[in-house]
């Protein structure tokens, strides 16, 4: 018998990312957009790669955060990225429901302490760790590799979407890289 996988089963069905969608555990997100509406309640919906049209709304404790972190401008957000957990001790109305909270950010060089608002005048600190990410070589004609990139490039030993993975390629350069790899297509 074929063991599979029931976390997927077990998503709600709503028009957010919810804490019972991370069951399964925490997710980085990278976010693609970020809209304000009129609701009281969760005016802020930020959409991220691979959200299947349900944002994060994150609680007005989690938006003091992000303000805290990042400033005020929502639009500087978009490309950063979080990870998002679930902590079952979130209290609504006095009661622990469980909610989405963040644990790591990007665009922040070190580990940051916040004050996150628990209640009514009761505020905790709480500490969000750096997403640290590898930083990528900037690939030119001036890079050691560069000969043999294209090379490989040219004899099929790699794509074009995995040097573009690995490395920095400005716009100028990946026209050059197009056009060295057709020259020696058509040859």
């Amino acid at each position: 018998m074929e063991i599979k996988d029931l976390s997927k089963t077990i998503k709600p069905k709503t028009d957010q990312l919810n804490a019972d969608d991370l069951v399964g555990g925490s997710i980085t997100i990278k976010i693609r957009d970020v809209k304000i509406i009129e609701s009281p309640v969760q005016p802020v919906s930020i959409f991220f790669d691979g959200d299947n049209n349900k944002p994060y709304k994150p609680s007005l404790g989690m938006r003091r955060v992000l303000v805290q972190l990042w400033g005020d401008d929502g639009n500087a957000y978009v490309g950063r990225k979080l990870t998002l957990f679930r902590d079952d001790n979130v209290k609504f109305g006095g009661e622990e429901v469980g909610g989405i909270r963040i644990s790591h950010a990007s665009n922040i060089l070190k580990a940051t302490r916040v004050l996150e608002t628990v209640s009514k005048g009761k505020r905790k600190p709480i500490t969000i760790e750096p997403i640290i990410e590898a930083i990528k070589e900037v690939f030119n004609e001036s890079h050691p590799k560069w000969e043999a990139g294209i090379e490989a490039l040219k004899s099929g030993k790699t794509t074009l979407e995995k040097v573009k993975s690995s490395y920095i390629i400005q716009d100028e350069t990946l026209a050059i890289i197009e056009e060295l790899i057709k020259t020696d297509s058509n040859e």
